[in-house]
């Protein structure tokens, strides 16, 4: 019996053992996925004009160590020159603002299946009957496991 029992105590602790260091705690993804528009095709950079009536491509490479899901685009008006905590560049902004008919561009879009690096090409034009002045740009990532990463740049919409 105290063979027995001494057994089942060194079974017990082999099982919690292997259980807390387990290959899939070692090979978890604990990166986050990265954005990067500083690339001679990346667009907008921060401060770049765009026209009403055009038609833009924007552009960023999206990268991870495992494997990427989705990502986004967010165009929103800054006519209250408000920030976002990823902002590098420092661009003049015109006066303080009451959006009339602010341009508003938000898409979700997925990646296909099994891919680490990506670089988002999308297509948007500027409609014309839009309030000119500051703007953010918004790229979004998001990688199979959750993990996000986000940055903006500032931008203007001009006549």
């Amino acid at each position: 019996m105290k063979i027995t029992l001494k057994f089942l105590y060194f079974l017990s602790f082999i099982l919690i053992f292997t259980a807390c260091s387990s290959e899939s705690s070692i090979y978890k993804d604990q990166e986050k996925p990265t954005i990067d528009i500083n690339y001679a095709e990346g667009f907008p950079q921060g401060c770049t004009s765009l026209k009403k009536g055009e038609t833009y491509y924007f552009r960023a490479m999206v990268t991870d160590n495992k494997e990427l899901a989705a990502y986004s685009i967010d165009i929103h008006h800054n006519f209250d020159h408000h920030t976002h905590d990823d902002q590098v560049t420092e661009c003049d902004l015109g006066e303080v603002k009451d959006a009339v008919n602010p341009f508003i561009f938000i898409e979700n879009y997925t990646i296909e299946d099994g891919l680490n690096n990506y670089e988002i090409n999308v297509a948007i034009t500027i409609p014309d009957d839009i309030d000119t002045g500051d703007y953010h740009c918004a790229y979004s990532v998001t990688d199979a496991t959750g993990w996000q990463a986000r940055t903006s740049v500032d931008i203007k919409i001009i006549e």
